[in-house]
């Protein structure tokens, strides 16, 4: 059997976004409070504080935003249901009609459309009309066990470096690493939904850099001022 790409994206999406969002937003933070001249053990606080919230924070919101769409995918199978119940024969010709927007003959697409819903109406409703299907369904506790598993993976990256890195040279080092880890995950998770690896490295590099440079420069500032 062919193996297709299709069938990553829903814990693909969550896993690249919360590991994304990990490393950027964790370095982030360690850089802007080391630009402010923070100690070393103040630095490691905040990150780890980073690393909880934003962990909590990527749950509650994947869970949220894909149960919302679980919700309407529910409301939309019920009211097909319904629709099959009370109206079966219009529901059996609006089926053939898709099949016949599709390319079939009209013959051949009433023919396809009775033996599918002799076999299973509503599912061949849902699939080819509303376009759910079980690979592609939404599954909220799924995205967000993969959202804050993996953006708590990114964030610990940036940390550990901030763990080791000499203090004198932590923003440099923080900076650099981050930005490797970043081209590393672009290249990766473009390689894995079969787009070009280098194109999502340098995207996704140049964002993190644009996020760490703005949030290092409010850092400097604020630590000036005080």
């Amino acid at each position: 059997m062919e193996q297709h790409r299709t069938d990553r994206t829903g814990w693909l999406r969550a896993a690249v976004l919360g590991a994304n969002d990990g490393i950027v937003s964790t370095a982030s933070l360690v850089l802007g409070v080391a630009a402010a001249h923070a100690t070393h053990s103040s630095i490691l606080v905040a990150g780890v504080a980073g690393l909880v919230a934003g962990s909590m924070s990527m749950a509650a919101g994947e869970y949220v935003s894909v149960h919302s769409q679980a919700d309407t995918e529910l409301a939309d199978i019920e009211r097909e249901r319904e629709e099959l119940k009370t109206n079966y024969e219009c529901e059996r010709k609006e089926l053939a009609e898709i099949y016949v927007g599709r390319g079939l003959e009209p013959a051949l697409a009433r023919q396809v459309a009775d033996q599918l819903m002799a076999h299973d109406a509503l599912g061949a409703h849902a699939r080819d009309e509303l376009g759910i299907s079980e690979t592609l369904k939404a599954r909220p506790i799924q995205a967000a066990f993969y959202s804050a598993a993996s953006f708590a993976v990114g964030a610990a990256m940036p940390l550990l470096v901030t763990l080791i890195a000499p203090e004198a040279s932590l923003i440099p080092f923080v900076s650099v690493t981050s930005l490797a880890f970043l081209a590393l995950l672009g290249g990766v998770a473009a390689r894995a939904g079969g787009a070009n690896a280098t194109v999502g490295a340098m995207r996704v590099t140049f964002w993190g850099a644009l996020a760490m440079a703005l949030t290092a420069g409010v850092g400097a500032l604020f630590g000036t001022v005080v």
